[in-house]
């Protein structure tokens, strides 16, 4: 190569056609067609040849006679069909030299402006074959359908940029705009996005069209979803985070409508006891529409008769039909302040399986003789029928123990079942409930609920015992089930039910997880020597799983065997896990949306600790925890009452600041 060759390099993926002015040591000064000097090495060249141009006839006749050259290449591209050129070409599967690409495209005597078209040519499209500037692989059949899917995705995704950060652009500055069907591609896309954030696999893509609108603020990107009516302003995002069904299947729906159709009513059968004259009575909450307890006391020879009568969803729900997927699927209920996502579908879960009072109902009866010390004397556990004859709730239960005699008997009998477990070492932690519901209206509705009321403490204590005395029948039979153990706690603060409210919120913190297994062990927290929940199985399904295994016991159905019992317990440990932290989120969400309505007000604290420049503190009258910034001169202790004041919320990012008053 010599000063004055026409050469070709590729500067910013674009071909440019230079003149070689001076050459040292491999590298090369060059003249370009847009009258730039530049320096490169000789391996950057794309195309060298033999033609010349005579340094002596001056830069703008050298400029003008490189752009000349230039003209003249990309206009023989088009004489180029490199589609034509794979056809013929792929099945040999071999590389070609330039030399003889070019003469495939220009058969009658190629020369060297011929070559740099055939480069200019290949380097501008790349779908057909691999090209490293003097020689040629044709792609084959599989490699040329990836690419030309691969080009349709990106057109595709241009598209979607392009068109879907216009739209977005536009929707910000209308009043009211409506999301036109064409774009739904785009408000997925950015639904993913606001709900993943880097684990979407829509990131990237989100932010090409963010970044196409000018939008900035990815908070924004919520605002405009409910701007488009896609979610609501208290759109349950956990519900879509966590993955959480909230529609039963085909197959379930079409079970409830084959059951509805046949009206299955339930009569009197000899392997069931009947109790329908018994006066049953159920205690629940005022909004309850699935009752899958109730509880009736007789008196004989000096002892009660203590009935504690369980819906017996078993007797409808067969194991592996439509809806025993969906209820294992589930887990469990969920109840929120705004919604209830029920595990089997309402025909069973307020209809058919749960104990309305006037109907006869299949249920599961533990019948237990107590002395009135809440001594068991001895117990059964007994398929039955029975007819509720109350429906109390909790205010009506607190209202007639003064007055109705079994309702008194029961929680009698309550509080001393209760001093038994604290006797044997149970650690009773009381804590105030609060209820937060929401009216039609959409107003949010506050309460604090004293658990210890009669009617929850006999309702509490009852549903205990019943778990126990099903945990002592099964463990006597050798069944396995759902058995729940917990190991005694890392600390105790205080004994019986004595503790202050600091200690009981405190306790919970020293108490050892519960674990689940097939085998029976000690539950320290409850003060029994076994323990299974199978009182509501309507509402869960490790209690479901366990009445199954009640009914095995009384010949109703065939049992599960230790292994099935185990992968229940590990089929359950995510979804039961992503129920538990919907419901505490939610509750948490309205409880914070309606404290953003109470900043400036001032509110009742217990200190709890201190941890680098803040305090955490308890606001008691809605039992949640926040920070507190240490403050100049305060000296304030765990335990200590304060006055905070509310200084900011926001319930969307969950976020509550207080000071102290």
């Amino acid at each position: 190569m010599e000063p004055g060759n026409i050469v070709e390099f590729i500067d910013r993926q674009k071909i440019m056609c230079a003149v070689v002015l001076d050459i040292k040591k491999m590298r090369l000064r060059l003249l370009t067609e847009s009258n730039r000097e530049v320096n490169v090495s000789a391996g950057r060249l794309a195309h060298k040849g033999d033609m010349r141009l005579d340094l002596s006839m001056g830069r703008d006749k050298l400029v003008d006679a490189l752009k000349e050259t230039s003209s003249r290449r990309r206009a023989l591209i088009n004489d180029i069909n490199i589609e034509e050129l794979w056809e013929v070409l792929n099945s040999e599967q071999e590389w070609i030299d330039l030399p003889t690409m070019t003469e495939f495209c220009f058969p009658d005597s190629p020369g060297r402006d011929h070559e740099a078209a055939v480069i200019r040519a290949f380097f501008h499209d790349r779908q057909y074959f691999k090209f490293n500037l003097d020689r040629f692989f044709p792609n084959s059949e599989a490699q040329m359908e990836k690419l030309k899917n691969q080009v349709n995705e990106n057109e595709r995704i241009n598209r979607i940029v392009e068109k879907g950060g216009a739209w977005l652009k536009s929707v910000i500055n209308s009043e009211n705009p409506v999301p036109p069907e064409k774009h739904r591609e785009t408000i997925e896309i950015l639904k993913s996005y606001h709900l993943f954030e880097k684990e979407s696999p829509h990131y990237e893509l989100s932010r090409q069209i963010l970044a196409k609108a000018e939008i900035t603020n990815t908070d924004a990107v919520l605002k405009l979803l409910v701007k488009l009516g896609v979610w609501d302003e208290d759109e349950n995002l956990d519900l879509l985070v966590l993955d959480i069904p909230q529609e039963f299947s085909q197959e379930a729906a079409a079970r409830v409508a084959e059951l509805i159709q046949s009206s299955p009513g339930i009569s009197i059968q000899e392997e069931r006891k009947d109790f329908t004259q018994l006066p049953l009575i159920t205690i629940d909450g005022q909004a309850t529409l699935d009752f899958d307890d109730a509880l009736s006391i007789q008196t004989d020879k000096g002892y009660h008769i203590v009935g504690i009568h369980i819906a017996d969803v078993g007797h409808y729900v067969k194991k592996g039909d439509p809806v025993d997927q969906a209820a294992i699927e589930r887990a469990s209920s969920i109840y929120m302040p705004d919604r209830k996502i029920p595990m089997i579908p309402p025909f069973f879960a307020e209809d058919l399986c749960s104990l309305k009072a006037g109907k006869n109902r299949p249920a599961i009866s533990v019948m237990a003789r107590v002395t009135p010390a809440a001594e068991i004397v001895d117990f059964e556990i007994i398929p039955s029928i029975v007819k509720v004859k109350h429906q109390l709730t909790y205010f009506d239960a607190n209202q007639m123990v003064d007055e109705d005699h079994g309702i008194r008997a029961l929680f009698e009998l309550a509080k001393n079942f209760q001093q038994k477990r604290l006797d044997r070492g149970a650690v009773q932690i009381t804590l105030p409930e609060i209820n937060v519901w929401i009216d039609e209206d959409g107003s949010i509705n506050v309460s604090k609920t004293n658990r210890e009321s009669p009617g929850r403490l006999l309702v509490a204590e009852l549903m205990i015992m019943a778990n126990w005395l099903m945990a002592r029948y099964l463990s006597l039979k050798g069944i396995p089930a759902i058995f729940r153990t917990q190991a005694a706690p890392k600390e105790r603060l205080f004994r019986n039910n004595e503790g202050t409210l600091f200690q009981n919120w405190m306790q919970r913190k020293h108490l050892n997880r519960f674990i689940l297994s097939p085998e029976p062990e000690s539950h320290s927290g409850l003060g029994l020597e076994a323990y299974v929940t199978a009182s509501s199985p309507i509402r869960k399904f490790f209690d479901l799983a366990t009445q199954r295994q009640l009914r095995a016991g009384l010949g109703l159905e065939p049992p599960y065997n230790s292994n099935e019992i185990e992968h229940i317990i590990q089929t359950l440990g995510q979804p039961m896990s992503a129920v538990s932290r919907m419901q505490y989120q939610r509750h948490r969400y309205w409880l914070l949306k309606y404290l953003e309505d109470k900043v400036g007000e001032k509110e009742e604290a217990i200190v709890l600790s201190k941890r680098r420049n803040n305090y955490y503190v308890l606001l008691t009258g809605y039992m949640l925890e926040c920070a507190l910034p240490v403050s100049m001169g305060a000296e304030i202790r765990p335990e200590d009452i304060v006055q905070v004041t509310i200084q900011r919320v926001d319930a969307r990012k969950d976020i509550l600041t207080v000071f102290l008053s």
